[in-house]
């Protein structure tokens, strides 16, 4: 579909929505700075972190679309400033529930971990990208998980936290220690239950994760309890909308003061987002300053205390309550603006500071989110690849013994029994990927198909140069040895021997100069031994799922 306007005079709006196929219909006409804001071209947009280059005061006044052309590939928009966009389809897909708000999260009571709880191996979460997926998504989604077998060393909880993000450093320090202390200045430094509750609700902005890990457990009691705020506002929303509301509502001050600090913050108990979803519970009887209230009217208040008890009951029922015990190497994540958390009392055992002694540190959300995108979207890239092996990768490679994808897998496994770093390794497995998508067919139809630019172009958003740029050259390594290498071109295979020409022929005097002077030179020509050495149907080959950990480990941080 085609849609122009009158250009003469006053440009006219455009009076008709453009449907991409199967999609909803696009705003294009009737919001025209919005479609313009999103331009996703160069020119508008930083390619590599998608950051706008234009201010939105840039954009002219009257601004309108005059042609609108929509096909499969998605929608290309002409601007009466001249500005051309191009949309591809499916770019303004909804966004998905604000994740962390209650909508994005599975509300638990304590008998749905009946068959266990979300927990990982350490050495397996450290090894295994999946694992490290399952490990973060479960505290995006149920608010914690469990690390099991994290070494029994002072300090080791500070590496768990950096595993995926950074360390928030308070007046506690960097690093705490959660045992019976002589003189305590908080209750959890003695052997008492501690009722559930979030940490440092008298802080603005507060820790959204915590991090304990247990270094000794072997007293009686101090078992850990775990309680979902979110089923517990939940709940409360159900049973009682107004007390709901009123928690909602009411800032509640928060304060917490030692020889070192001072420290205080007034906030609702139950935190809701703009469209009143819940997204946050502070919830600490034991830093509520409530004779800050004074100043609410006496009816008020009565409904404001009515409503915190009963918010208090809910999250002491015993159904919602998740109890376990920490074992030494047990590390917990969770999510300090959610999950309440609480212990038993214990019986110190000799005297010196009981046989209860966990660490923790605080940690962010916003980051384990970053870190758990990113993983996901690796993982994403790599899906997409070995697919491309399994299908367009089972065919034939230029006529040679073995498809495509063997000759890749080869080459990796060449790399691999060299020795190589894992970059190289990396490099070695993909750097045929520009023959995808048929353009191999071109080049032996007679068109170089620069398929060693297209690869590095397509892997450069997820891997570093130490990847991609042996790829980029690997073309440029034949010509460079064919023309200083005595022998080396006749030791081509024949499709090798047969693309040669159509790719520049041995390089002249000047340019083999410049190649091997630039700094990944001497890595794209190993990449372009192993390449030539990978033809041979009986060599043993891995599997791109061998290699997937390796191709993870190789991507950018």
């Amino acid at each position: 579909m085609v849609v122009r306007a009158d250009l003469a005079g006053q440009p006219a709006k455009l009076a008709v929505q453009v449907r991409p196929p199967g999609g909803r219909p696009m705003p294009a006409v009737s919001h025209p700075y919005w479609l313009r804001d999103n331009c996703p071209c160069a020119d508008c947009r930083d390619p590599r972190g998608g950051q706008k280059r234009f201010q939105i005061g840039d954009l002219p006044d009257g601004l309108t679309a005059v042609e609108a052309v929509e096909d499969a590939a998605g929608l290309a928009v002409l601007w009466s400033d001249g500005h051309r966009s191009h949309y591809p389809a499916g770019w303004d897909a909804p966004a998905g529930p604000d994740e962390r708000t209650e909508h994005a999260k599975r509300l638990w009571e304590g008998g749905d971990f009946a068959r266990g709880l979300p927990e990982a191996d350490w050495a397996a979460y450290l090894a295994d990208p999946e694992e490290r997926i399952a490990v973060l998504a479960a505290v995006r989604r149920s608010g914690f998980a469990l690390l099991r077998g994290v070494p029994v060393e002072e300090g080791r909880v500070l590496a768990v936290a950096r595993s995926f993000g950074y360390v928030r450093e308070t007046n506690y320090g960097e690093l705490f220690d959660v045992r019976v202390e002589p003189d305590p200045a908080n209750l959890a430094f003695t052997s008492a239950a501690i009722a559930p509750h979030t940490d440092n609700p008298y802080r603005d902005p507060v820790p959204t994760l915590q991090l304990l890990h247990c270094l000794r457990n072997d007293c009686a009691g101090g078992d850990s309890g775990l309680v979902d705020g979110f089923r517990a506002a939940a709940l409360l929303r159900e049973e009682d909308p107004a007390a709901f509301a009123l928690l909602a509502r009411v800032p509640v001050p928060f304060r917490y003061r030692d020889r070192g600090a001072e420290l205080s913050a007034a906030m609702p108990l139950i935190g809701l987002d703009p469209r009143g979803a819940i997204r946050e519970v502070r919830f600490n009887n034991r830093s509520t300053d409530t004779a800050a209230l004074s100043a609410l009217p006496p009816a008020e208040l009565d409904a404001f205390y009515a409503a915190y008890r009963r918010f208090a009951a809910i999250t002491l029922r015993p159904g919602l309550r998740l109890d376990f015990r920490l074992a030494p190497g047990d590390c917990l994540v969770f999510d300090n603006t959610r999950l309440l958390h609480a212990r038993t009392a214990f019986e110190p055992g000799d005297g010196t500071g009981g046989h209860r002694h966990l660490q923790g540190c605080y940690a962010d959300l916003d980051a384990l989110a970053s870190t758990l995108a990113v993983l996901r979207r690796d993982t994403a890239v790599l899906d997409e690849l070995e697919e491309l092996f399994a299908g367009e990768g089972a065919g034939e490679y230029l006529g040679e013994d073995v498809t495509l994808a063997a000759h890749m897998l080869q080459a990796a496994g060449l790399a691999r029994a060299a020795g190589a770093p894992p970059a190289l390794v990396a490099a070695a497995l993909l750097h045929d990927i520009g023959h995808f998508r048929g353009s191999g067919r071109e080049l032996m139809a007679g068109t170089d198909n620069r398929h060693g630019a297209v690869a590095a172009a397509r892997l450069a958003p997820y891997f570093p140069p130490a990847v991609t740029e042996p790829i980029r050259l690997h073309v440029d390594a034949k010509r460079y040895l064919c023309a200083t290498e005595p022998g080396y071109a006749d030791r081509l295979s024949p499709a090798s021997a047969h693309t040669l020409a159509l790719q520049g022929g041995p390089m002249p005097p000047d340019e083999a100069a410049a190649f091997a002077a630039h700094p990944f030179g001497p890595d794209a020509i190993t990449v372009r031994r192993w390449d030539e050495a990978a033809k041979d149907p009986a060599a043993p080959t891995p599997t791109f799922a061998e290699l997937r950990p390796l191709l993870m480990e190789s991507m950018r941080p």
